[in-house]
């Protein structure tokens, strides 16, 4: 069959079940673009910017399960490659594609524009080198082989992965044998290699007293976490995650036993994972803000490590295993609880507290009103920081879907994550938390959110600046404040439409008001929560404490300067008891 080169890569492409294609145009990839736009079964969606749309990929992988980035070389490459790093870092797969300048032109290494005009085209292959799991140029001898290459590994390690498509090649026709165009990434276990795993596993688990499983986000990635939940409720083991694996299960299971976090964690929580003699794990990787500032201690022995295509079980190493493969199989055999808990069971509001309609907005009172705004199946995308700590606390409905960049940390973005999410699961309800200072740093993707008729219901916590950071250092400082702006009219200024309704939220009575009309609106609904600068959600203190120590050690400025003011939300705590 003969294809173009550019064709070939969109139709692999919408073959890994991508359907839409975010990025930024430039004169590189035009030409590219022209072929996406007459392709079936995909779109293209232009950003404001590069990073909007690499956070927007990344948001739009985690719910799709793969994504594309488009950008042109150079200038766009390097916008964008905060994002990429970010995936990277949080085991996301992202295809990047650079539209990059005709082949001909790289090879005779004569300068050109968006590049440092010294006839180098290597170094934007070396920047993306860094955090992509593999990268290739393509030409039209090695662009058949290359495209599968690459969107294969891209699959298989879950991160982003860099293709450079000249702009004088996508059009180049190529011949492609019709026997491989399927495009399958089914991955198998070695039979003998599994059989050993799963004998293994077996005569761990029976010889164990005190088995327990820890969750990662690796768990989602890979897709075995309902295996994971499927074997807890058939042996009665109990279960926690690590921060950056929060919702993967279910929170208000009767087997969770919350958030791990090493000495931060509840005593249960402790107790189960750190005494367990059989933890299933789920390669766990470990920093200062999910193991309580490194306190956190597995157990020296009994450890099982879920790995992508590798196994470890008790110190021994299996390698061409799947996961999935092995807790499949060890399931078939494992014996059954004696009785099998009600998955339901722990599904129990929080108990609400009478609505003081005049009262000052809190993030003592606030957080748990949100938490009981939540329901099953939404997409929950919250912005490090403030929000995230906010929602911490508060265990989440059964199957929500998580969104946040817990490893990488990077402020802003979580509202472009949400634009993503929002164009890869329309038909789920999209709730975004996110602070001021975060949504300046990408505010136009509220842009594109509107004119792709997405619908999330934005909480925007306008506290004047990085209340997190106040609270690590410089709690009266200027470089910790935020310009204000009038958020809530940002819609009607990003739009010419009727996409979206707004309110302006400075007291409990006026988000009762607000929650309701969220509930029934069938637009982007865009909340402004007014909230004292120095107020703060429970544990942002300790947690400021004990990162200004870590960061700045014994002689830091933090010592002589500590944030003196009480939290807000600690005096309505006392007021309130």
């Amino acid at each position: 069959m003969k294809i173009t080169i550019g064709d070939f890569l969109v139709l692999r492409l919408t073959q890994m079940g991508i359907r839409h294609a975010i990025g930024v145009p430039g004169d590189f990839n035009l030409q590219f673009l022209d072929q996406i736009k007459h392709a079936p079964g995909i779109e293209y969606v232009g950003c404001c910017n590069e990073l909007n749309a690499a956070y927007a990929a990344d948001g739009y992988a985690r719910l799709n399960g793969a994504a594309a980035l488009l950008t042109t070389y150079g200038v766009g490459d390097l916008s964008a490659i905060c994002g990429v790093a970010g995936a990277a870092t949080e085991h996301v797969p992202v295809v990047c594609i650079s539209g990059a300048p005709p082949l001909h032109i790289m090879r005779a290494q004569q300068a050109l524009h968006h590049t440092l005009g010294d006839g180098g085209y290597d170094n934007m292959m070396n920047c993306f080198s860094q955090f992509c799991t593999t990268t290739s140029r393509l030409t039209p001898d090695n662009a058949i082989l290359e495209i599968d290459r690459v969107l294969m590994t891209c699959q298989q390690e879950k991160k982003p992965v860099y293709i450079q498509l000249p702009s004088d090649i996508s059009h180049v026709t190529v011949e492609v044998d019709l026997d491989r165009l399927p495009f399958t990434l089914e991955q198998y276990s070695s039979s003998q290699q599994l059989d050993d795993a799963v004998k293994a596993l077996g005569q761990l688990w029976q010889q164990a007293q005190r088995p327990a499983i820890l969750v990662d986000m690796d768990a989602e990635r890979h897709g075995y976490a309902d295996l994971l939940l499927a074997l807890a409720e058939a042996t009665g083991a109990p279960f926690a995650a690590l921060s950056t694996g929060k919702a993967i299960l279910p929170e208000k299971h009767p087997l969770s036993q919350g958030v791990y976090q090493g000495a931060a964690s509840s005593d249960a929580c402790r107790h189960a994972i750190e005494n367990a003699d059989c933890l299933i794990t789920t390669t766990p990787r470990f920093m200062e803000v999910n193991s309580g500032h490194f306190t956190a201690k597995l157990p020296d022995t009994g450890i099982v490590a879920l790995g992508s295509d590798t196994v470890a079980v008790n110190g021994t190493t299996y390698y061409a295993v799947q996961a999935a493969d092995l807790l499949q199989r060890f399931l078939d055999t494992v014996g059954k609880a004696d009785e099998r808990p009600d998955a339901n069971a722990g599904e129990t509001q929080p108990r609400p507290t009478a609505v003081q309609d005049d009262a000052p907005l809190t993030h003592a009172r606030l957080w748990p009103r949100l938490a009981r705004f939540l329901a099953p199946e939404d997409v929950i995308v919250a912005e490090i920081g403030t929000a995230a700590i906010g929602l911490s606390a508060h265990a989440f409905p059964a199957d929500v879907t998580y969104v946040a960049s817990q490893f990488w940390g990077a402020i802003g973005y979580a509202l472009p994550a949400t634009l993503g999410s929002c164009l890869a699961a329309p038909q789920r309800r999209q709730i975004l938390f996110i602070g001021d200072g975060s949504f300046q740093v990408t505010a136009q993707a509220l842009s594109t959110m509107l004119a792709n008729d997405c619908k999330p219901i934005i909480f925007l916590v306008n506290n004047r600046g990085y209340t997190i950071e106040r609270y690590i250092h410089g709690m009266d400082d200027a470089y910790n404040d935020v310009h204000n702006w009038r958020y809530r009219d940002l819609p009607s200024v990003f739009d010419d439409g009727e996409r979206h309704v707004g309110f302006d939220v400075h007291d409990e009575g006026q988000l009762e008001q607000a929650l309701a009309a969220a509930d029934a609106s069938d637009k982007l609904v865009f909340i402004e929560l007014h909230l004292d600068p120095e107020d703060a959600p429970a544990g942002m203190d300790d947690f400021g404490r004990m990162t200004a120590d870590f960061d700045y050690g014994h002689l830091g400025p933090h010592l002589n300067n500590p944030p003196s003011k009480p939290s807000v939300a600690r005096e309505a705590d006392q007021h309130s008891t």
